[in-house]
């Protein structure tokens, strides 16, 4: 199993970014145009994204400082829904957040798609976080 790491920096404090981790609202504003989530451990974590679901649940929920969920997507066989972990750590800045992504467990094959990914994904929660509007999203995975 593999390993993806990314982080970036946002104007923004960590109360604000953490409210696009953890609403339907803010998830869609970066990622996905379809939410539905409870954020609190065990509690639901549903995005669809290009056309894709991806599904688990919420491990850990630490305000304003992590949100731990778990990632698959239906259908797969090879990352169905809960087999892999993604971690969005924020830590205060003197400019604002840095947000470090993580995502554990990725099968090798789904490491590419999954790095295009939140390399995509990753520089729009920052747009979105600062209260910039973003345009349509017209990201497709890898294929």
């Amino acid at each position: 199993m593999a390993e993806h790491r990314s982080s970036i920096d946002i104007a923004a404090p960590p109360e604000r970014v953490f409210e696009y981790l953890v609403t339907p609202d803010g998830i869609t504003a970066w990622m996905g145009d379809w939410a539905q989530v409870e954020p609190i451990p065990g509690g639901e974590f549903s995005v669809n994204i290009a056309g894709y679901g991806a599904r688990g649940i919420f491990l850990e929920v630490d305000r304003p400082r992590r949100v731990t969920v778990s990632w698959g997507f239906e259908g797969s066989t090879r990352l169905p829904p809960g087999s892999s972990t993604v971690s969005f750590e924020l830590s205060a800045t003197r400019g604002g957040t840095r947000v470090e992504v993580v995502h554990t467990d990725l099968p090798e094959s789904e490491v590419p798609g999954h790095v295009n990914g939140w390399e995509h994904f990753v520089p729009r929660l920052a747009l979105a976080a600062t209260g910039q509007t973003l345009p349509p999203d017209t990201w497709t995975p890898l294929q």
